[in-house]
């Protein structure tokens, strides 16, 4: 059973939270303003294998999108810093 944490209280504990996942095997529901945004649960062996094959599919599957590098260029292009408006 998960038990129900505020991000804000997460992020000011956070090496607590982290140390009773990986030693207790505590599950936590991130609460934001009252809203279920995340869950923090432990890491298992049985799921990195699953990360693995799902990028081996993602990077096998020969589909590449030839405008992506011009998108990103686009985007890095357009941000700029703001201008000082004191200046």
């Amino acid at each position: 059973m998960a038990i129900s944490v505020t991000a804000t209280e997460l992020a000011r504990k956070l090496g607590d939270f982290l140390g009773r996942v990986r030693y207790r095997g505590e599950s936590f529901i991130v609460e934001r303003n009252g809203v279920a945004v995340a869950k923090v649960v432990p890491a298992t062996d049985a799921e990195m294998p699953e990360l693995a094959s799902a990028l081996a599919v993602w990077s096998s599957s020969g589909l590449e999108d030839a405008g992506f590098a011009g998108d990103l260029e686009r985007v890095n292009a357009a941000d700029k810093t703001p201008k000082n408006p004191w200046a």
